[in-house]
């Protein structure tokens, strides 16, 4: 056998039996372009989540991962939101997408903490609530948020004083107060999520309140609202006349 007989090379496929290419060759940049011409309000919730899951995703056609996550929690926003240990129920999300999806929504967060932290707090409520709507709403347990201000009003601490269930967290007004006075704070704004959707005000909600304030008044510490907010919408203690 001489040397060119047995180093055989593979023909080239005949052009009628040349592989296909992939259906979305090409659609990674097609969407990407059309995000930076148009930008996000031109896109479905589905394709926002595409972009995401490209980064992690190098080699595969993440559109059926993206509807499937959205068949899951209803939206962009609560996809966002959705724990680590619920979003690894999805088959084919691995570590590294629930990573990036975990970071949009720390860098949303940032962002509306950013604007906050700019500004005096009672100037600009617009902000205050877009803000606890970004940390909040879409989470699936209660959460309970001090906002703790100085003389001026001016953010001195946000916190997360509590984690409980999908319909109470437990508060302790006197631990409110003491870390009010801890971080040398002269005025509060509380707020809480319900899960549920529903901003409307419970009668826990109310007496809570009642209680912080009670509380707070002999040291000289202003509670100026509790809000309350939810996916459909928000609710204001104050603005209730509530307290």
């Amino acid at each position: 056998m001489n040397g060119e007989a047995g180093a055989r090379t593979k023909k080239p496929p005949a052009s009628g039996l040349r592989e296909a290419a992939p259906h979305f060759h090409g659609h990674r940049q097609r969407l990407r372009e059309r995000f930076m011409v148009a930008g996000g309000a031109a896109l479905a919730d589905y394709e926002m989540l595409e972009l995401l899951l490209f980064r992690a995703i190098a080699r595969r056609d993440v559109k059926p991962l993206a509807k499937a996550l959205l068949a899951r929690f209803g939206s962009y926003s609560e996809v966002i939101a959705a724990r680590p240990e619920r979003l690894r129920e999805i088959d084919g999300l691995g570590e590294s997408a629930i990573c990036e999806i975990k970071l949009v929504e720390a860098a949303a967060r940032r962002l509306a903490r950013g604007t906050l932290e700019k500004r005096t707090v009672l100037s600009s409520f617009v902000d205050v609530i877009d803000y606890c709507r970004t940390a909040m709403a879409y989470a699936e347990r209660e959460e309970f948020r001090i906002l703790f201000l100085d003389k001026r009003n001016a953010l001195i601490a946000d916190e997360v004083q509590g984690v409980g269930t999908v319909d109470h967290t437990p508060v302790y007004p006197r631990e409110v107060v003491r870390r009010a006075l801890e971080l040398g704070s002269c005025a509060l704004i509380l707020a809480h999520n319900h899960p549920s959707g529903d901003p409307t005000p419970s009668t826990a909600d109310i007496r809570m309140t009642r209680d912080i304030i009670a509380i707070a008044q002999p040291f000289g510490i202003a509670v100026h609202d509790h809000l309350i907010v939810g996916r459909h919408g928000h609710a204001s203690l104050k603005g209730l006349k509530m307290i």
